[in-house]
């Protein structure tokens, strides 16, 4: 049975809130997001293309904001299969633990860096797909080598962690780390971005 895809988008008084919320952020830790806006539908639907929804049990989400790509998983995502976000900002945690309510969310507010450790006292197995729209160009050589090697570690043997980025600067490390690296272009987004499909 195909998974139905519900309504995703957000009007009025919440969607101002969380434009609002985002922009703050973004002035207080710029290096953090990258952008003053959240991802465009084009660049979500670009980055998630590859998904098996009927296949993926777990998924991985880094760095949800307000939840922009959060909820355009969750529309497709298998009654059964669960979603993890792991997000730094404790401003976006609160406003997710607010404003999302699915049985399927499980909401940790930590690092990435910190994945398969959430996964393990999570009591779930290793992660179909990991999305991930972190600024890696901006972080240290370490947290980023260190983030990368666990994703591909905390991920299944058809696993694939999908990127989005403003920046080329992690190709490299993309390619030493992933056995496959597919990338694409995503002109309609705010500013256009990089995506990469990296394969265990």
């Amino acid at each position: 049975m195909a998974v139905q895809e519900r309504p995703s988008v957000v009007a009025g008084p919440e969607r101002r809130a969380q434009l609002s919320l985002f922009a703050l952020n973004f002035f207080k830790h710029p290096r953090m997001l990258g952008s003053i806006i959240p991802s465009s539908s084009f660049l979500i639907r670009r980055l998630l293309e590859p998904v098996d929804w009927q296949r993926a049990k777990v998924i991985v989400e880094y760095g949800p904001g307000v939840g922009t790509i959060t909820q355009e998983i969750l529309n497709r995502l298998h009654p059964d299969a669960t979603l993890v976000v792991i997000e730094t900002n404790g401003d976006f945690v609160d406003y997710l633990n607010r404003t999302m309510f699915d049985p399927r969310l499980k909401v940790i507010a930590g690092s990435a860096e910190t994945i398969e450790a959430e996964l393990e006292r999570l009591g779930l197995p290793a992660a179909d797909y990991v999305v991930a729209g972190l600024p890696f160009s901006t972080m240290s050589a370490d947290c980023r080598e260190r983030i990368l090697a666990g994703s591909q570690a905390a991920l299944a043997p058809e696993g694939c962690m999908l990127i989005y980025q403003f920046s080329p600067k992690v190709s490299s490390d993309l390619h030493q780390t992933f056995s496959r690296v597919e990338s694409a272009f995503e002109p309609i987004n705010i500013p256009p971005a990089r995506v990469y499909f990296c394969h265990k």
